[in-house]
């Protein structure tokens, strides 16, 4: 199987790597500093597995059909990463990685839906520079379909890349899908303040901000009728257990289990765009729980407060002080 990953970012250097270390035909596509970095460099990951300097084929374009396509871009670059590409990929199957619940319905825009094969990522990786990843922690990839029952698309996929990672395969991967913003909804603090999630989180009253999050979303969601499916790593239960207790206490457990999450500095999908200079992701995370309030007459004061403030990072590039964002959400938080 000839494979693609499009989007040379933490997660697509590390899946391209992984996977072209077992073995794998793999094309890695990005843009002009990556590729140019990895061709001459090759790809270099760091972390949990150990260290490797992997030799593998980049361009910025793709040249030639493949059968899989992994894309691993953020959801707002998927259309221009598949029109890019649009020549290779019509009998492609498509699998894709991102965060929150668009990308699926965004590439069914260039494929046929029995094509595309929606997935979870719960394994975390940063990207330093171009060509060099840390990869922080290990987690389960989760296979599913987001438009219906899971086909045979899913089975091929999974027995090619089970060979560098754990697959799970889940019958409801819309509802894991909606549950994972949860989990990266607290992305959003470490882009407003420019620091690790181990620096954010060690302050207590950060912490406060990220149950205030929860707690908000949870009452959209329920509002909205979306049904929640627990994931491998993260149970339902835990995230509701941990909003029903009082504010403080709460806050104090989240605390721990974040400066404790990883050795390496772990930063976030949101800070990492807007430290490489692109509009991040957030719009998709906490902007969903912005929309799914507004569609649904619920409130989200709280989560439209943050999007804000990581809009205006991306276009200030100045970074706020833990003061401004705990003076910025002052009772905002239930």
């Amino acid at each position: 199987m000839k494979i693609a990953v499009i989007g040379a970012g933490a997660i697509g250097n590390l899946v391209a790597g992984y996977l072209k270390l077992k073995g794998l035909e793999i094309c890695l596509v990005g843009n002009k500093s990556s590729v140019e970095a990895i061709n001459k460099n090759g790809l270099e990951i760091n972390g949990v597995r150990g260290n490797f300097n992997i030799k593998i084929d980049a361009s910025q374009r793709l040249d030639s059909n493949c059968d899989l396509i992994i894309l691993t871009v953020k959801t707002q670059d998927i259309e221009k990463a598949l029109r890019d590409n649009s020549s290779f990929i019509t009998n492609s199957v498509i699998l894709t990685t991102q965060n929150g619940v668009q990308a699926d319905d965004i590439a069914s825009s260039f494929v046929k839906k029995e094509n595309i094969v929606s997935s979870i990522v719960m394994f975390g990786s940063t990207y330093l520079e171009p060509g060099k990843v840390v990869h922080n922690f290990d987690g389960n990839w989760i296979l599913g379909s987001f438009f219906g029952d899971n086909h045979t698309k899913i089975k091929e996929v999974e027995r090619v890349i089970k060979e560098a990672f754990n697959i799970v395969l889940a019958p409801d991967i819309k509802g894991m899908k909606y549950l994972k913003i949860f989990v990266n909804a607290n992305n959003c603090i470490a882009a407003i303040l420019g620091k690790s999630m181990q620096e954010c989180f060690s302050d207590v009253n950060v912490s406060r901000i990220s149950i205030g999050i929860w707690k908000e979303g949870y009452e959209i969601i329920k509002k909205s009728g979306i049904n929640l499916t627990s994931l491998p790593d993260f149970p339902l239960e835990r995230m509701l257990k941990l909003i029903s207790l009082p504010l403080d206490e709460a806050a104090k457990i989240y605390s721990g289990i974040m400066v404790n999450l990883s050795k390496e500095p772990l930063y976030g999908s949101i800070l990492q765009s807007i430290k490489r200079g692109k509009f991040s992701e957030v719009d998709y995370i906490n902007g969903e729980f912005v929309n799914l309030a507004q569609k649904n007459s619920a409130s989200s004061p709280l989560n439209f407060r943050l999007v804000e403030m990581v809009h205006e990072v991306e276009k200030s590039e100045r970074f706020f002080s833990k003061e401004d964002l705990i003076s910025a959400t002052k009772g905002l938080i239930k």
